[in-house]
């Protein structure tokens, strides 16, 4: 008997079964096995087809480009020939990927870009302003439509019409650099005086964007239909402005008044917003995110910080959907300040984060009392949003949008270590993971804004920076012109100046996209650490292909072959997924073979669990819990072992440690903790006053599994 779908040219073929009573049993086994294995066959064609995701941010907005980009903040370098306007995106290219620190030349190294513009410009009027033209309005949008050219009155002179909507035609965001070619009139001859036309060629650099928040969406409209996987990976924006009395309490919900510098209160009778207090779960992006809402509501909103949450006056909730029951936890969470709202104190509630992204107008829904839902892509708009938020309506902001230069001054967590968002998003769609419906489409800054806040951070006495990024080998690829991670890496460690940044970390790579540029420039680059953050995930390749990661067994241990050769005392770490869907024992045996084959450093272990709006949480060969509990077991078991193994080989080693913190245990006074450039964390006896941010030499006398001990060498 043969099986074909008539939905595609591929044969699915099963050999002849022929039934009798003495076999049934076997055969009905068989039977289930075989379904079981063409449900997987067409998942798995569905899988490598792929699905049609945007990957451009302008594409992935559900309002268009022109309502929300108002305008743009532009340089341009001029050039009489094209050739000429090629060689010098060349030239950029090369001096902003590995250039060499010049204190004498700053300005610079640090702006190549400018450099262009002051060394080759034709544009006499903003050569020697590195090409500045200023703020030019979108003339596309819907303020500026009606003003004709009197908009952009102000640049004249610098850039002409048809070069500016050209310009804003091709959606930039910013970092972009476009070329774009003009007829101007000029003089032909000198002699006769005669006008002709002439041609010049500008290359534009986006360096900012002023963005609009838009209400896409009006109070009553539904989104019943919206029930595809594609439409729920997207959110939009709403302003609630009439807000019915909280059932129970028959209290209309009351806002404390944000009064920002220079403003009074609007109302006597109202109540001003003087503390906030921030509650941040998940991983290293949501921490930079808060560090970031926080600079916002001190630096710009001039709040205070409070430790106690049951007396702030704003409450935001930074949320992580990644874990299982995340959204459960995050309603739990809102239960003692719904309360409050419910006893009539004026408090402003917030939900940010990805279950804010993920869960959206149902938040508001489920929990009246919250006043703002926001998504991560809306953190530095913070300020305008609690703009609507003080005058006591409720506010939704997940809407894709495109991001703008962050200017929040972000309140740091620590004193010697921070972390440098240096790409957003995610285009990968792996079936299990919500990270791209919930951050958004990759969406890289440019390099020059990643080093100015590096260098800021030198300045300030930080040590060691963790670049931050769900898909950081991914950086770049949707820039114009495409740059990489390698680029960014030797930039940086250019013209970082010494005695100021150390250290340069990062997060995190994805197999797929890793390039051997990032191999050489680990081995060779002396700020960047002997450190690899390698999430595989799963050792079989069916698993890996049904999760869509995009490589295999042998694939991801060419990698590691070569981190090995090239940089040879290198710590790898990695994530692992047991009990993803259909994985059999003898799948999950390829994932114990492959944590053999590389022995991590560390590695971080999950069991899986359905996440809203991902695929896999829709199929039905699910991996029973109690074999997923087992599984994990056996990771971590193998994972220490492995852990202490990789411990071992630093005893009777001394090594540089860059002291951060206290010991952390209560019964040692002075024990001060520290890491290795390959990031392991070792404790030694010290003072932490006399050695925070001190890079000391160390020698290593115990080795535990993911720590060591050692004494310090005077």
């Amino acid at each position: 008997m043969q099986l074909m779908s008539a939905q595609s040219s591929n044969a699915f073929i099963i050999p002849s079964i022929r039934i009798s009573s003495m076999h049934h049993r076997k055969c009905e086994s068989s039977l289930k096995s075989t379904a079981k294995n063409i449900e997987m066959h067409v998942e798995t064609e569905k899988i490598k087809k792929g699905r049609r995701f945007a990957t451009r941010p302008a594409d992935n907005l559900r309002t268009q480009y022109d309502e929300i980009v108002r305008g743009a903040y532009v340089r341009h370098v001029v050039f009489e020939t094209e050739h000429m306007a090629d060689l010098a995106i060349a030239t950029y290219l090369d001096d902003s990927g590995a250039s060499t620190y010049d204190a004498e030349k700053e300005s610079e190294s640090l702006d190549p870009f400018g450099q262009l513009a002051q060394s080759l410009s034709v544009c006499v009027k903003t050569r020697d302003e590195a090409g500045k033209i200023g703020w030019i309005d979108n003339p596309f949008h819907p303020s500026h439509i009606d003003a004709g050219d009197n908009h952009n009155a102000g640049v004249q002179g610098l850039i002409s019409t048809q070069v500016i909507e050209e310009l804003f035609q091709a959606r930039p965001k910013g970092g972009d650099i476009l070329k774009i070619a003009a007829l101007y009139e000029a003089h032909n001859n000198a002699h006769t005086g005669d006008f002709g036309e002439q041609k010049r060629w500008h290359l534009c650099r986006i360096d900012d964007l002023l963005l609009d928040y838009i209400q896409n969406t009006v109070e009553g409209e539904s989104h019943s239909k919206g029930d595809g996987l594609d439409f729920k990976q997207r959110g939009y924006n709403k302003v609630i402005t009439s807000r019915p009395k909280l059932k129970g309490s028959g209290i209309v919900p009351s806002t404390p008044e944000i009064v920002k510098s220079g403003q009074i209160l609007s109302d006597s009778t109202s109540t001003e917003a003087k503390s906030y207090h921030i509650a941040t779960s998940g991983c290293q992006m949501n921490v930079s995110d808060s560090e970031r809402l926080a600079g916002i509501l001190e630096n710009d909103l001039k709040l205070i910080a409070s430790n106690d949450s049951s007396k702030a006056d704003i409450v935001i909730l930074n949320t992580c959907s990644i874990r299982d029951h995340a959204e459960q936890k995050v309603y739990d969470l809102l239960g003692p300040y719904a309360a409050r709202k419910r006893r009539g104190e004026p408090i402003a509630l917030i939900v940010a984060g990805c279950v804010a992204q993920q869960e959206g107008e149902a938040l508001l829904k489920r929990v009246p009392e919250v006043d703002l839902v926001m998504g991560p892509q809306y953190v530095n708009r913070l300020g305008d949003l609690l703009d609507d938020v003080s005058r006591g309506h409720q506010v939704v902001a997940t809407d894709p949008t495109l991001l703008s230069e962050d200017l929040s001054r972000p309140i740091r967590g620590h004193a010697i270590r921070a972390w440098v968002n240096v790409i957003y998003g995610c285009n990968e769609h792996c079936t299990y993971c919500v990270v791209p419906g919930v951050r958004g489409v990759e969406q890289s800054r440019p390099l020059e804004g990643i080093l100015k806040e590096v260098l800021e951070l030198g300045d300030a006495g930080y040590k060691e920076i963790t670049l931050l990024g769900q898909n950081i080998d991914a950086y770049g690829r949707d820039m114009v012109p495409k740059r990489n991670f390698a680029d960014l890496l030797h930039f940086l460690n250019a013209n970082i100046p010494d005695g100021t940044i150390e250290r340069i970390r990062y997060v995190t790579s994805h197999p797929k996209y890793f390039s051997d540029r990032v191999i050489d420039a680990v081995a060779s680059l002396d700020k960047v650490c002997e450190c690899f953050h390698m999430p595989f995930q799963s050792g079989d390749d069916k698993v890996l292909q049904r999760m869509r990661r995009g490589y295999s067994f042998n694939s991801y241990m060419k990698i590691i072959n070569k981190i090995r050769k090239q940089s040879p005392d290198a710590s790898i770490c990695g994530d692992v997924i047991v009990g993803f869907p259909g994985e059999s024992d003898e799948a999950f045996q390829r994932t114990l073979d492959l944590m053999e084959a590389v022995k991590y450093d560390n590695l971080n272990t999950f069991a899986y669990s359905p996440r809203p709006n991902t695929e896999a949480a829709l199929w039905k060969d699910q991996v029973p819990e109690d074999v997923k509990a087992e599984r994990l077991q056996i990771v971590q078991r193998l994972a220490a072992q492995h852990g202490m193994e990789r411990s071992e080989r630093y005893l009777g080693q001394t090594v540089d440690v860059l002291v951060e913190d206290r010991n952390p245990k209560k019964y040692i006074t002075q024990g001060v903790m520290g890491r290795t450039r390959q990031n392991r964390q070792v404790f030694f006896d010290g003072n932490i006053d006399e050695l925070q941010g001190r890079t000391v030499r160390v020698e290593i006398i115990e080795a535990r599994p993911w720590s060591l001990m050692g004494k310090m060498v005077l």
